[in-house]
């Protein structure tokens, strides 16, 4: 979806994609940095901001270097954080996804990078990732892209 409006002179625009995921392991951290560059690129924004926000509480996106090592030890200090063995009391309701919620709000359900001249303006290292901590299942992520266009 894509919506164009006039602002002050200039042509600001808002566009919308969606991304979905279905991941076979129920903890897995997926690079999402390509995805996302791309989309804005097609936005054709050219100055403004890219939300990525995963649509679900049991998931999170975030922003960190692309290096195995790293993403290794990122879940095994979620998992200290929050095991997925502890007796959570959201457990009562029949979910047993409790430590699915925690980590999500450790790790946050979205960010915003800066787009300029067109590109995504990321820092040395920065990667953009999708979490997903209670996976096997049809999960999404939103994508919107906001700011001036030259068209």
């Amino acid at each position: 979806m894509s919506i164009d409006r006039e602002v002050f002179g200039n042509k600001v625009k808002s566009v919308t994609k969606y991304l979905w995921f279905n991941t076979k392991k129920p903890i897995e951290i997926i690079h999402i940095t390509d995805e996302v560059r791309n989309f804005v690129r097609e936005s054709k924004v050219i100055d403004g901001y890219v939300m990525v926000s995963a649509m679900h509480l049991t998931a999170a996106v975030y922003i960190n270097d692309y290096e195995s090592g790293l993403i290794e030890d990122i879940k095994e200090w979620l998992e200290k954080l929050a095991p997925q063995d502890y007796p959570y009391k959201h457990h009562r309701t029949g979910e047993i996804n409790g430590h699915a919620h925690l980590k999500n709000l450790i790790m946050h359900h979205q960010i915003i990078v800066p787009i300029t001249d067109g590109e995504l303006d990321l820092g040395p290292w920065q990667e953009i990732f999708y979490a997903e901590f209670d996976g096997q299942r049809n999960k999404r992520v939103i994508l919107k892209a906001f700011g001036i266009t030259n068209e």
